[in-house]
């Protein structure tokens, strides 16, 4: 082939290979340190597009400009009155000054290391300076109770249960003293949070009893007002008996008072029509009463009873 041609290709292909390294682009989520034999030159690159720099001898360093995820090792804590948990958190962070970032921890994974320090020595820190009930519980407010329940009551759980701060102002204090240390590796803490809280053995059986303990005493309680309850419910019925009972002995003494009137009515009218007849069947009815299969009946002759007996001619045996 012609030299030209050779020396023609040549100078394309080193013009390409210039072009290709002393050109970059950054995305949208990205930020561009650039570095000379280890050293940071000029300003970060922040403006996603294309950018130029020396080929061969400038290098670029890529920076994530979204919020990244920093997930913690589950940690054994001491409250303040000596109950250990396991303690699992995470927090979000995201990097604001990327030439910091560079000189201070250079890559993600360092900077989850530095995470790692700052966040489980606070997180320590603060909740062992707690007590459990504040590490777990967000408020005083008490769920247990029923909508009847009164102000007593309610206060004496609160007393028994109060809390200062709560989990959600623990949180919110482990995230600020964290963040007074993350802006010197060019980090701004975002949030954290607790995931998981789970009790050590021995401090999980004694939790159970307490659970089991309320758990006994609000079903006492509800057993004690049920019984109260029922207390009322048999007053009220045996008061409603002796009403409905004395009710209806009333209108039976007064249905027979009624019947006792008429029937005498009758009788005084049966009278008048013919006393002779009304003796003879009141006599009769006398009879039926006195004498039965197996009596012996002894009658003086002036009796009102032998009058009938002897006008028919016959003694009575």
């Amino acid at each position: 082939m012609n030299p030209k041609l050779y020396a023609l290709l040549g100078l394309i292909a080193v013009f390409t290979i210039g072009l290709f390294t002393s050109t970059y682009s950054v995305n949208e989520w990205e930020q561009v340190i650039l570095t000379q034999f280890g050293e940071p030159v000029g300003e970060p690159v922040t403006q996603a597009g294309l950018h130029f720099k020396t080929p061969f001898v400038q290098d670029v360093n890529r920076f994530d400009k979204r919020i990244l995820i920093w997930d913690g090792k589950r940690n054994e804590i001491a409250t303040a009155d000596k109950r250990f948990i396991w303690v699992d958190t995470t927090a979000r962070w995201r990097i604001i000054d990327p030439l910091l970032f560079l000189q201070a921890v250079r890559t993600e994974s360092g900077a989850q290391g530095k995470l790692d320090g700052v966040l489980d020595s606070a997180t320590r820190d603060l909740i062992s300076a707690y007590k459990l009930i504040e590490v777990v519980r967000l408020t005083n407010r008490v769920v247990d109770l029923p909508p009847e329940a009164g102000d007593a009551e309610l206060e004496d759980l609160r007393v028994r249960e109060k809390i200062e701060v709560g989990r959600d102002q623990l949180v919110e204090q482990i995230l600020q003293r964290a963040r007074e240390l993350t802006p010197q590796y060019g980090i701004e803490l975002i949030d954290v949070r607790i995931k998981r809280i789970n009790y050590v053995e021995s401090v999980r059986l004694s939790v159970y009893k307490r659970m089991q303990s309320e758990r006994q005493r609000i079903a006492e309680r509800y057993r004690s007002e049920g019984r109260g309850k029922k207390k009322e419910v048999e007053g009220q019925t045996a008061r409603d008996q002796k009403t409905i009972t004395s009710g209806a002995y009333k209108d039976a003494q007064e249905i027979v008072a009624q019947a006792d009137a008429e029937a005498a009515a009758i009788f005084a009218e049966a009278y008048d029509l013919d006393p002779e007849f009304y003796a003879f069947w009141r006599t009769l009815a006398a009879y039926e009463k006195i004498l039965g299969a197996n009596h012996t009946l002894v009658l003086s002759p002036d009796s009102e009873l032998y009058r009938y007996l002897a006008m028919t001619g016959n003694e009575p045996e």
